[in-house]
Formats: C-alpha cells, structure tokens, sequence
C-alpha cells in the first residue's frame, strides 16, 4: 500500500525547496540535456532517456539510456516518484553532465508545484526546465492558432509558467520552471532551442532516442564512434 499522504506532505517540502529564480551554473549553458520517460513490459519496466546537445549548434553528442524495475504504481499527482529512478539511473551514466536540463514533464505546474522536472531538478541540482505537452492544472486564455501565440498559466493567482504555442496547428506547449530557473528565462531558453518542430531540441531528441526514431537511426549511421 503507498502511503499518499506522505507522498503528499513530501512533496510539499520539496516544492519549498525549488528555486523559483535563476540560478545557473554556466550562463549560456555549453551542454543542455533532454529528458524523455516511459514504460515497458506493461509499466513493470520505466525506461529513461537523456541526450546531452551542445550550445548554442544544438548538435546531440551523447546519448544514455536507462531501464529499472518500477517501483510503484500510477497514481495521478505523483507521477514524479514513478519516473525519477530511472531518470537518476540514465544521469549516472552520463560521462558529459549538462548545466541546463529540459525535461518532458511538469516543473512547478503542479497541483503542489512539485512536477517530475522540478522533482528531477532537485535530486541532481541543476537548472532544469518543465516542457510538458498537456495542462496538469491551472487555466489560461484561449490562444489564437499562429505560432507564437501565448498565455500565462494560472492557478489560484500564481502563475505556474506559460502556454507557448510553439507551432501553428499543433497543440501549445506547459513551460514552467523546474528548478533555479524563472518562467520567463524558461521560456527563453525553450525558443532559443527551436528547430522548426513542436517540441525543442532537448527534449525532441531525447523522445527520438526513447523511440528509436528514424532521426536517431541516421543519427546513429553517421556517428559509429559514439555508443551508450
């Protein structure tokens, strides 16, 4: 049985741990990570992804790849507690640490502002940004379909981040901060690594590299060199 409740009042604590205003380690960053996190086996295995890219070329020059035991089930709200070990597993391989992560998940976009980037940002404490593809919680105004288009998201008066759509007809993107980065540095950092798709470089690459896409095979083709 997980005890909810002490999840609960652990993430709690930890979200008063976040770093809500920038606090980087290289600024501009030299490496920026993507994080991508999924299941295997019908959840019973949770397989992690992080490719390391260099600033400002945005060209991927490593890549790891992490599979553990999953440890607990799917409860909505603690989804961070499911996917972090195997993110913590696939950042202990890698032999170029980052100074800037993005991670596909929420930040502080979070019913108790403790979303798996921020959760993630603070085991390793790195600036970490949450770019998530779907509301978690919060409102926003309705934005116009032209690329570009943007709202503040808000919940009970805060605002958690920003509603960014980053490409015309395609569904907007959560922008939030992780840890020790602002809403609005986020959002910077996040159009600076644009490459004309939906999702930034980071985390587009890390969901390529989960996928075995065909982005990655050719990426793979060209670099023999380079193995996880």
């Amino acid at each position: 049985m997980i005890d909810t409740q002490a999840l609960r009042a652990e993430q709690l604590q930890r979200a008063s741990d976040v770093i809500r205003t920038d606090d980087f380690i290289v600024d501009p960053p030299a490496f920026i990570a993507g994080c991508d996190v999924g299941f295997e086996q019908e959840g019973a295995v949770t397989r992690a992804a992080i490719a390391i890219l260099r600033y400002p070329s945005l060209a991927l020059v490593e890549y790891q790849i992490a599979r553990v035991a999953t440890t607990m089930p799917y409860i909505p709200g603690f989804l961070s507690f499911r996917e972090y070990p195997a993110l913590l597993a696939a950042w202990q391989q890698l032999q170029q640490k980052p100074d800037l992560i993005f991670v596909d998940g929420h930040g502080i976009s979070h019913p108790r502002r403790l979303g798996v980037a921020s959760h993630f940002g603070l085991l390793v404490d790195v600036p970490t940004i949450g770019v998530a593809k779907k509301r978690l919680c919060g409102t926003f105004e309705a934005l116009e379909d032209v690329q570009g288009a943007l709202e503040p998201l808000l919940d009970k008066g805060e605002q958690l981040g920003w509603v960014w759509r980053s490409k015309a007809r395609c569904n907007p993107l959560f922008i939030a901060t992780g840890h020790r980065v602002s809403a609005d540095s986020a959002l910077a950092w996040v159009k600076r690594c644009m490459a004309g798709y939906r999702l930034p470089e980071p985390t587009r690459w890390a969901d390529a590299i989960a996928s075995r896409r065909p982005a990655f095979q050719r990426w793979l083709a060209a670099h023999p060199e380079v193995s996880p």
